[in-house]
């Protein structure tokens, strides 16, 4: 073991880290498991449970129907306390409503449609597939042109290129703040300013990046964005999505799911669909209250972490991570799949190697650390800074570390499952 990374070092930085007291606001449940997949489903807050039991017979079980005058709002409600705590918005700028796919495909249609004669989307070719799904659908269904940027796999898009793509054909362009595979963060402000440039609309996907880096969507001109919940915002599996509309643009854009959640005088059931003026607009049908609720307690440690400090500690976890893999598994063929600029990388960092799904395979049933494989070859580490410690990551890179030296994972089976 290298003597500049001893363990009780990484000790000491959990005994000063101003988060450490917030690990206990979560469910530990095995603490010898090491959990490094909070970029894919963050953990369960500890006061969901009874959040959720507490709305179920109180507010399901003894008002019925009447919860409803209070439930409607939600949508809203908690839109602005994310739009407040994790993403630089306005309130009545970000709602809460179905998943991100669906919430990609209502603002990307909106923007096309008030694209007028410009007939061109452009995508990160290495963007995470379900964004890239939903503008071939879309091109194809209108006739349109869908560019496929070509993108380094390990440090994401370079500006440049998309600059020499931009021209006053380009409609839309559609890319993630953080890459899913390799974790490249890209300069929010710098990329509306070049779209802006050639008249062209910018649609986020935040999904990476909500929760783990600051975003700051009024501050750096942001149109339009998208991004899921249950991730580092710990909202639990399939928890409802968000999608945010600057305030300038929500009466000018109409989305294409007509839903009775958008219209004017929503329960006087007109015969025809005439959507109200603001964010709601956006909204389709009923919402899932007991999903969505789970995001209140959630957001309250998030708040009193604060986004810059959970950043900073992201910012540490990951070059804990890059160090030791530089030090200790190279000899065995791991390579750095991330930037390795702190700055331009985001919440997780990735690590490529031939046999990277096997190994990612022992690494969760013989060292019992918990993180994701991505093709091609690439292992995933996603420490959360509101509950993964630095002794975590010291662990875990050394669980990894032996299984590489034993060769144990040569006992793991080579074909891809559906989850991986």
């Amino acid at each position: 073991m290298p003597d500049e990374f001893p363990r009780y070092l990484c000790k000491e930085w959990d005994a000063a880290d101003p988060l450490a007291g917030l690990r206990d606001r979560f469910v530990i449940a095995d603490e010898d498991l090491i959990y490094l997949d909070g970029n894919s489903l963050g953990r369960l807050p500890a006061a969901t449970p009874g959040h959720l039991d507490r709305l179920v017979r109180d507010g399901w079980g003894e008002q019925l129907i009447r919860g409803w005058p209070t439930w409607i709002e939600w949508a809203r409600r908690i839109g602005d306390r994310l739009a407040g705590h994790a993403l630089g918005a306005r309130p009545g700028e970000v709602a809460v409503s179905d998943s991100t796919s669906v919430n990609l495909y209502k603002l990307a249609a909106a923007a096309l449609d008030a694209a007028g004669d410009r007939r061109t989307i452009l995508v990160d070719a290495e963007d995470f597939p379900t964004d890239r799904y939903v503008l071939q659908g879309l091109a194809e269904a209108r006739g349109l042109t869908l560019r496929m940027l070509p993108s380094d796999v390990d440090r994401g898009l370079d500006l440049a290129t998309l600059r020499t793509a931009l021209d006053d054909d380009v409609a839309l362009v559609v890319l993630s703040a953080v890459s899913y595979r390799c974790g490249a963060l890209l300069d929010m402000a710098e990329v509306n300013a070049a779209a802006r440039q050639v008249g062209a609309t910018v649609l986020w996907d935040l999904s990476h990046a909500v929760g783990a880096v600051p975003v700051e969507l009024a501050a750096t001109g942001t149109d339009l964005a998208v991004g899921c919940t249950y991730k580092y915002l710990n909202g639990g599996p399939g928890a409802p999505a968000f999608l945010y509309v600057r305030q300038e643009l929500q009466s000018r854009l109409r989305q294409p799911i007509q839903g009775w959640f958008g219209q004017r005088d929503q329960f006087l059931m007109g015969p025809r669909y005439d959507p109200v003026p603001d964010l709601d607009r956006f909204q389709v049908g009923t919402p899932p209250i007991l999903a969505m609720a789970t995001l209140d307690p959630a957001l309250d440690v998030l708040a009193e972490a604060g986004i810059d400090r959970v950043r900073e500690k992201g910012r540490r976890l990951g070059e804990l991570i890059v160090a030791l893999a530089d030090a200790w598994l190279t000899p065995y063929g791991f390579t750095v799949a991330s930037p390795r600029d702190p700055a331009r990388r985001g919440g997780h960092v990735s690590l490529h190697h031939p046999e990277a799904l096997r190994i990612s395979r022992a690494l969760a049933e013989q060292g019992r650390v918990v993180g994701d494989y991505r093709a091609p070859d690439r292992l995933r580490l996603g420490p959360a800074p509101l509950y993964t410690r630095y002794v975590d990551v010291w662990d875990a890179m050394d669980r990894l570390r032996d299984i590489v030296e034993r060769g144990s994972w040569r006992r793991m089976p080579g074909e891809a499952s559906r989850v991986t």
